[in-house]
C-alpha cells in the first residue's frame, strides 16, 4: 500500500496517469501482496483512477525449476483466484503473467499473456533436474575467455595460491589465468573450476585470488598469451556455465550475471543497423 500511495501522490504531482502493475505474492514470500490484503489494494487502485491505470496482475513460481513441486499449482490456483477477483471488481488489465524460465519451458498453461524468460536468455536451462540447454532448443550465448598471462616451471612440492591448498606433486608447468573473484569468479570454485587451456581441461590448482588464479599445466607446452576458457556453449569442449556452478556448489543463473564491470564485453553477431 505505501507503494500505491508513493505513485498515486507523484503521478497527481504531475499531472499524470501512472501505469501500475500489481504483484501478487502467491506463495515465493517475497515482495509482492498477501493474498489477505489483495482487495485493499486492488481497491485503492481502482479508486484512485485519476492517478493510476491497471496495466497488469502478476506474480512469481517459488519452484516452478523443481518438476511436480506442489506449490507449482497451488501458486497457479492462488493467482487464477486473485486474477479472477481483481477483474471483477473493474480492473481491466492489459496483460497478466506469473511465467519465468522454467514455466515458460515446462508449463504451458501456467504462460497466460506474457512471460518472463530470464536465464533462458543466456540459453541456459533454468535446471539441470529440467534439462540441459539443448533439450530446450536453447544455445549459451556468453563466453568467458582470458589470456594466460605467465607460464613457469616450478619443482615438486611447491605450494601455489594462498593457504598452500595445492601443492605440486612433481615439477610441472603453472600458468597464470588474469581474472579473479573481484571479476566474479567464485572462489567457492577453488580447486574444481574448470578452465579449457591448450585443447584439455585444467582445474583450479589452490585458491582464486582476487584478481587471478593458477592452473597446472603438467608437462603440456603453453605459451603465455594462449586463450583460457572459463566457460561457454561447450561447442569447442569448454566447460558450462553448468559445469562452474556444479563446481562452486550453487546455480548457472549466479555464474552468468556475476561477471563484474571489469571484464570487457565483446558483443559477436550484433546487427549494425542496431
Amino acid at each position: 500500500m505505501w507503494a500505491l500511495r508513493e505513485v498515486v501522490g507523484a503521478a497527481r504531482a504531475a499531472g499524470r496517469v501512472a501505469r501500475v502493475q500489481l504483484k501478487a505474492d502467491t506463495g515465493l514470500g517475497r515482495n509482492g501482496c498477501q493474498p489477505a490484503d489483495w482487495p485493499e489494494l486492488v481497491r485503492h487502485a481502482l479508486e484512485a483512477r485519476d492517478a493510476v491505470r491497471i496495466t497488469g496482475l502478476w506474480s512469481h513460481f517459488a519452484c516452478a525449476d523443481e518438476p511436480g513441486h506442489p506449490s507449482i499449482d497451488a501458486q497457479l490456483a492462488v493467482f487464477q483466484d486473485l486474477v479472477d477477483y481483481a477483474e471483477k471488481a473493474g480492473a481491466e488489465p492489459e496483460v497478466r503473467h506469473i511465467a519465468n524460465s522454467p514455466a515458460t519451458l515446462t508449463l504451458p498453461h501456467a504462460h497466460f499473456d506474457l512471460v518472463r524468460t530470464g536465464i533462458a536468455m543466456y540459453g541456459v536451462s533454468p535446471s539441470p533436474e529440467l534439462g540441459t540447454p539443448a533439450d530446450f532448443g536453447l544455445r549459451p550465448v556468453m563466453t568467458l575467455a582470458a589470456s594466460v598471462a605467465l607460464v613457469k616451471r616450478v619443482p615438486e612440492g611447491h605450494g601455489v595460491s594462498y593457504g598452500h591448498h595445492y601443492v605440486t606433486g612433481e615439477e610441472t608447468t603453472l600458468g597464470l589465468i588474469p581474472v579473479g573473484y573481484a571479476d566474479g569468479i567464485p572462489r567457492h570454485a577453488s580447486g574444481s573450476g574448470p578452465v579449457l587451456v591448450g585443447g584439455k581441461w585444467r582445474r583450479v590448482a589452490g585458491r582464486v585470488a582476487m584478481d587471478q588464479f593458477v592452473v597446472d599445466l603438467g608437462h603440456d607446452v603453453v605459451e603465455p598469451g594462449a586463450e583460457a576458457v572459463l566457460f561457454g556453449p561447450g561447442d569447442r569442449g569448454e566447460p558450462t556455465a553448468e559445469d562452474w556452478a556444479q563446481a562452486a556448489g550453487t546455480i548457472a543463473y549466479e555464474i552468468v550475471t556475476r561477471i563484474g564491470s571489469r571484464v570487457p564485453r565483446v558483443y559477436v553477431n550484433e546487427d549494425p543497423e542496431n
